[in-house]
């Protein structure tokens, strides 16, 4: 096959032929293409672009700045807007350019751009702006970001009906494609009619990617000759009057309207012939999901033509054009109306239809008998609409075909009423987000949820609850506050929220006098919306000016940098600084404060010091920490500190301890916060990258067969799984370029949300001989060809699995990664088996196979992020792709980032099916899995903890260890409890094993260590370890623990003297002996005595099922210090419920349980 010869550029600078894009990358071309096509007509006019962000045109102005240099070119502005409301103002003045003679263009052509509850704001500046109306060779486009399913919003929104009431024409594009074409032909209506024209943008369309046309006059529109115009012309005029524009807008406008697509046609049928019994109208996305739904029912052109089915695109759904539906439904018994949420088609072809003679039934919202038929709330799928048509359809053909497809598709669809996943992953703040510090509250204070990350905070340990509108934080306890016993509240606001209209509810709390504390949490960037700089000047410094002005009783800084400020930084009057370690006693204080105050968090946001890094425009810390796992006791306190993702789990022989994700950390630092000797600085050194196994290169390298490609039966879709925020978009965007290179139709939708956070992230591909035959963006459900499972968890989600069929070829990642939910739940345990189980049960007779990528990526390249892309070769090779390797790499080569490193991991991916042995053998004796619990025999177990008690602890210990397990086994027997005894050899070695400054200072001197820094860090660092020694540290007078300090590398000396004095524990020479830490130990080995002797005078009259639970509450004392006295109390507690069950009667076995 000949590759098209492709340039990234060619989306901007292309100007004849097929370009890949996103529809993103549609709108940011739009404003050229207008250019283009006034130049070619004499015109001199400029473009400009303003709005307000939010998905799902979240990225629009990134992508605009970006594309700044290319706009410039054709004297395009782009203007982002301090939000939605005034950005709209701002366009209704691009109108009126000239009008006292000073023009410096023809005309100014406008695009506005808003999420739906932006829209919904600024219905005062869109109904100004459409009555005033647009200039003769400007024109203003609308654009409504609506999130029909609420997959990124506070609602679900749908933006239609807030034109109308505006009296705003709405187109409604079903594609890529169609952006373009509609927006061109949008201006052209808006130039023409005088009117404001909108472009409905949703998720489905606008953040999809195709390959589409463009073509200087693909687009042409004529001017309908014979309207008449009225005085003075139908565009925007001064001296004008209210009451002549509403005139105009009434008698000449909208009748403008009407006559340009009388003339210049949107609306069409794409399918079926007169004679069709049964019509159909859609428009938009659901256009997009009724040709997927008759897909699913085996009818494209030449069957719906056979079955007697018709099909109507409307390009415009307000206000309708009348003709083209009464010419459609001419001759059709039945009309069936699909759309999304409200109707608003279906009323308007019922009036259109009025009167009209033998005109058809019509259902939509509603079936014949009244009953819903397409509900207004949630997503209306292709499947639900494909058994609609199917059964209405049946009544006209006796077509054994349809209704065999018809029966397949209920039955799928019922099988899919699939039961909750075993594991399900939740959106979380990114590793080292400031929000895991800022939106913590101290006892008996609450917080309320605002717009933007700490949205999140809602589903975490914030006591934080409800949450109101953008720029309306705070303001809902206006209301609330003199009808609550609740003195206080914090509020939680974002800096972009602030600077967008928060400033006005903060106003709105000075002067309703409300006890409120806000914190204003500057992170220096837009970071939901993917880490845009605040539009306009701010900063903090500015900000405390700002809110004192407005009366804020009190303003404190906190922050992770007190020592950044400048000493000469005009605060406003009385501010004070702090650290964010002071955060909770500030708190404390500032809630006692009468009326509103303000903590301003700044700390920036850890995705952008990511990007920020990588680009080089901030410093890169030189300290990273890490954790010594052997110090480490798996209590979980480092995750409860720092609320951070980068902490993970790691399984040993003595259980789940923790451990630092190098290549996710962000080097925030709150981790070592937890009570724990086991964190180390490494100060200097660097993270260990790039340093691949030459081993496992060399197969990568190795040469390979081509598979056969999958052959493509119509269309070819995929299922891609994964994590947001681990390059999993990513390859979506490889597949389609790659794709679109072979000279094939491609579709490519990210159902992302809020899975940016670390949250589940599924897309869609879907591929085609040619791009005229792609007629969907989502995958059907049941109808997905390959799984490509770059992550287990959300593979096996209920909207995964729904996508899913018996033939379905499944490539999955084992990678066991966890959810946020392992922060707070230490014990957590990762469902392998039955996440793989609950996929197969769906693809029985597909091929399924399973790759560990993520190590082997760590492996070969020394970074997991090549993970996703061993995962596309491993696909690839098993002949799951109709795509070649040669278009693939090449898309790689193309994307620009990683590039070798790229095409090794696919080529890895694809030798991992071929070689698999020899890849299995490297791993296993080069990169063994590091040392985990393994199937052992009770005997083998009780030695092994005995010998190491023995080196640690001494004989006496071991001895003692040996004897309680001889004690169980003596009185309780091998045949009624066979694990019993290696339940309280596990348990009695948590007793015993004490890590008390002796064990500490010998496990860091074991050589151990030391090679496990090296795994990791490379270059010449030093290290400082953070403890907090009984006989030197004070207390924090905000926790009451004691506080850690940095200990430098002369430690190591301290840590091999006491290593050597271990001999000196518990004797009248050890200066430790009569330390709380070790008065606990003591407790607790005495608990666990009277635990053993009660389990053994009453085992013959107690009940057995009960004694291993009993017998293993120590497992669940971990942790140094407070947090291992806490455990204690809790297990102490715990445990009274279970010795109450224990001797019971023996024969209540509904309590056993």
């Amino acid at each position: 096959m000949d590759f098209r010869q492709v340039a990234l550029d060619d989306k901007y600078l292309l100007e004849s032929g097929q370009v890949f894009v996103t529809g993103i990358q549609a709108l940011v071309r739009l404003p050229m293409l207008q250019s283009q096509s006034d130049r070619r007509a004499g015109l001199n006019t400029a473009g400009y672009v303003t709005g307000y962000r939010g998905s799902p045109l979240g990225a629009l102005d990134q992508q605009l700045t970006i594309a700044a240099d290319h706009l410039k070119a054709y004297d395009v502005r782009f203007q982002p807007g301090v939000n939605e409301d005034l950005a709209a103002t701002a366009v209704w003045g691009t109108q009126q350019a000239g009008l006292n003679g000073d023009a410096l263009y023809d005309g100014v052509y406008a695009m506005w751009y808003a999420k739906g509850p932006g829209v919904d704001r600024s219905g005062d500046p869109l109904r100004h702006g459409n009555l005033a109306g647009s200039s003769p060779c400007g024109g203003v486009l609308v654009l409504m970001g609506d999130d029909h399913a609420c997959e990124s919003s506070t609602t679900a929104h749908q933006s239609e009906y807030s034109l109308v009431n505006t009296f705003i024409p709405v187109l409604n594009p079903a594609g890529v494609q169609d952006i373009l074409d509609f927006g061109l032909y949008g201006w052209a209506l808006s130039r023409f009619s005088g009117c404001w024209v909108g472009l409905k943008s949703v998720h489905d369309t606008v953040e999809a990617s195709a390959s589409v046309e463009v073509a200087p006059g693909r687009v042409r529109t004529e001017i309908p000759p014979d309207f008449v115009l009225p005085t003075g012309g139908i565009n925007l005029r001064w001296p004008d009057t209210p009451q002549a524009q509403e005139i105009r807008l009434h008698e000449y406008k909208l009748p403008a309207v009407t006559a340009f697509t009388q003339r210049n046609p949107l609306d069409q049928q794409v399918l079926g012939d007169n004679r069709a019994p049964l019509g159909i109208i859609s428009t938009g996305k659901s256009y997009l999901d009724v040709r997927r739904a008759l897909l699913e029912l085996g009818i494209e052109s030449d069957q719906a033509k056979n079955l007697g089915l018709k099909l109507y695109k409307v390009g415009m759904s307000w206000p309708l054009a009348a003709q083209g539906i009464k010419d459609f439904s001419r001759g059709v018994r039945k009309l069936i109306v699909v759309e999304e949420k409200r109707g608003l088609i279906e009323d308007q072809v019922r009036n259109i239809l009025y009167r009209i003679p033998e005109a058809p039934e019509v259902v939509g919202k509603r079936d014949e008998q009244g009953a819903v038929l397409f509900p207004v709330s949630g997503r209306l799928g292709a499947a639900h609409i494909a058994i609609a048509i199917g059964e209405r359809l049946t009544k006209f053909t006796s077509d054994e075909s349809l209704s065999g497809a018809l029966n397949a598709l209920r039955a799928r669809v019922e099988g899919h009423k699939a039961k909750p996943a075993p594991m399900v992953r939740t959106p979380y703040f990114c590793a080292g987000c400031p929000h895991n510090s800022s939106t913590v509250v101290p006892d008996g204070s609450r917080a309320l949820a605002g717009i933007g990350c700490h949205y999140m905070a809602q589903w975490m340990d914030r006591n934080t609850a409800t949450f109101t509108q953008m720029g309306g934080e705070g303001a809902s306890w206006i209301g609330e506050s003199p009808f609550t016993t609740t003195e206080h509240v914090f509020q939680n606001i974002g800096d972009g929220t602030y600077f967008h209209s928060g400033l006005l509810a903060i106003r709105a709390c000075v002067s309703a006098g409300v006890n409120i504390t806000y914190k204003i949490l500057y992170n220096d960037a837009v970071a939901m919306t993917g880490g845009q700089s605040v539009d306009g000047p701010m900063d903090v410094a500015r900000m405390s000016r700002q809110v004192y002005a407005e009366g804020v009783a009190r303003v404190a800084i906190v922050t992770d940098e007190p020592s950044k400020y400048p000493t000469d930084v005009d605060w406003a009057p009385g501010v004070t600084v702090h650290h964010r370690d002071e955060l909770m006693r500030v708190q404390r204080e500032f809630r006692k404060i009468p009326g509103t105050s303000a903590i301003i968090f700044d700390q920036t946001c850890a995705a952008e010091k990511r990007r920020r890094r990588r680009r080089g425009q901030m410093e890169t810390p030189d300290q990273r920490l890490f954790i010594n796992e052997a110090v480490c006791d798996g209590c979980g306190d480092c995750g409860t500190q720092s609320n951070c993702v980068a902490i993970v789990p790691t399984e040993t022989s003595l259980g789940r301890k923790r451990a630092i994700d190098q290549s996710s950390c962000n080097m925030d630092y709150s981790c070592q916060k937890g009570f724990c000797p086991s964190f180390v600085s490494i100060i200097g050194g660097e993270k260990r990258l790039g340093v691949g196994d030459p081993g496992l290169i060399s197969l990568a390298d190795s040469l390979m067969l081509e598979p056969p490609p999958a052959l493509i039966n119509g269309q070819f879709s995929i299922v891609l799984t994964g994590v947001g925020g681990t390059g999993v978009v990513t390859i979506g965007a490889i597949l389609g370029m790659a794709a679109h290179i072979s000279q094939m139709g491609c579709s490519v939708l990210d159902m992302a949300g809020l899975a940016q956070k670390g949250g589940a992230v599924t897309s869609h591909i879907i591929l085609a001989s040619s791009p005229c035959d792609i007629s969907a963006t989502h995958v059907a459900d049941g109808g997905a060809d390959l799984l490509l499972g770059c992550d287990l968890v959300t593979s096996a989600s209920p909207e995964t699995r729904q996508k899913l069929n018996e033939d379905t070829i499944c490539a999955i990642n084992t990678n066991q990664m966890m959810s946020g939910e392992f922060i707070h739940n230490r014990d957590q345990a990762f469902p392998l088996d039955e996440l793989l189980a609950t996929i197969q049960e769906v693809t029985v007779r597909g091929a399924f196979k399973t790759l560990a990528a993520t190590r082997l990526a760590k492996a070969a390249f020394g970074d997991t992020i090549a993970a996703n892309m061993i995962m596309l070769g491993f696909s690839f090779q098993q002949g799951a792709l109709p795509i070649s390797s040669s278009a693939i790499e090449r898309a790689i080569e193309l994307n620009g980032q990683a590039v070798e490193m790229n095409k090794k991991a696919f080529r890895l991916g694809r030798a991992a099916l071929n070689n698999s042995e020899a890849i299995r053998t490297l791993l296993d004796g080069r990169h063994p899995i590091r040392e985990q619990q393994r199937a052992e025999s009770s005997d083998d177990k009780i030695a092994r903890l005995t010998e190491l008690l023995s080196e640690s602890h001494g004989k006496k210990a071991a001895s003692t260890l040996s004897g309680w397990v001889g004690m169980v086994r003596q009185v309780c027997g091998e045949g009624q409890l066979p694990d019993l005894a290696a339940v309280v050899a596990e348990s009695g070695f948590q007793v015993l094993y004490s890590k008390d400054e002796y064990e500490v200072a010998r496990l860091y001197t074991h050589p151990r260590f030391r090679q496990s820094l090296a795994r990791e860090f490379t270059g010449d660092f030093s290290l400082k370890v953070h403890l907090a020694p009984p006989i030197l540290s004070r207390n924090d007078s905000a926790t009451g623990r004691p506080v850690k300090r940095a200990f430098g590398s002369w430690i190591f000396i301290v840590f091999q003297i006491l290593s050597r004095l271990r001999w000196a524990r518990d004797t009248w020479l050890d200066p430790f002996r009569y330390t709380r830490e070790r008065q606990l130990a003591r407790e607790i080995r005495k608990e666990y005595e009277r635990t053993l002797e009660r389990l053994c005078a009453g085992f013959d009259r107690g009940r057995p099922q009960i004694a291993e639970h009993i017998a293993q509450w120590p497992i669940q004392v971990r942790g140094f210090g407070p947090v291992r006295q806490e455990a204690f109390k809790k297990a102490v507690v715990d445990l009274e419920p279970l010795w109450r069950d224990f001797l019971d009667d023996p024969k209540s076995d509904s309590k056993a349980a």
